[in-house]
C-alpha cells in the first residue's frame, strides 16, 4: 500500500513542476539570461548528479579516476558518445586488472 501512496506522490510532483510553469507563465520571456538559464539548467543538473557517481562505480577511486580521464580526452576531441563511453569502461576495466 505504501509502494501505490509513494507512487502517486512522485506522479502529483511530476505534474505539478511540469504544469506549474504553463499555468503561472503566460507570456513570452524575454529576459536573455532567464532563456539561457532555462536552457542550460537540465544538463547542468544531471551532469551534477551523475559526476560523483563516476568515482562510486568501482571498488577503485583510481580506476574511476582513469575512466573519467580518459572519458574526458575523448570527450574534448569530440569522439562520439558510444565509444567514449565503452572507452571510459575499458579503461577502468584495464586499470582494475592491474
Amino acid at each position: 500500500m505504501t509502494v501505490i501512496i509513494y507512487v502517486l506522490i512522485m506522479a502529483a510532483v511530476t505534474y505539478l513542476t511540469r504544469m506549474l510553469p504553463l499555468a503561472l507563465i503566460r507570456e513570452k520571456i524575454r529576459s536573455r539570461f532567464i532563456i539561457s538559464l532555462l536552457t542550460y539548467l537540465p544538463y547542468t543538473v544531471l551532469s551534477a548528479l551523475t559526476f560523483p557517481a563516476v568515482f562510486y562505480a568501482t571498488s577503485s577511486t583510481a580506476a574511476s579516476l582513469a575512466g573519467c580521464a580518459v572519458a574526458l580526452i575523448l570527450a574534448f576531441f569530440k569522439v562520439p558518445m558510444v565509444l567514449v563511453a565503452l572507452s571510459a569502461s575499458a579503461a577502468s576495466f584495464i586499470f582494475l586488472l592491474f
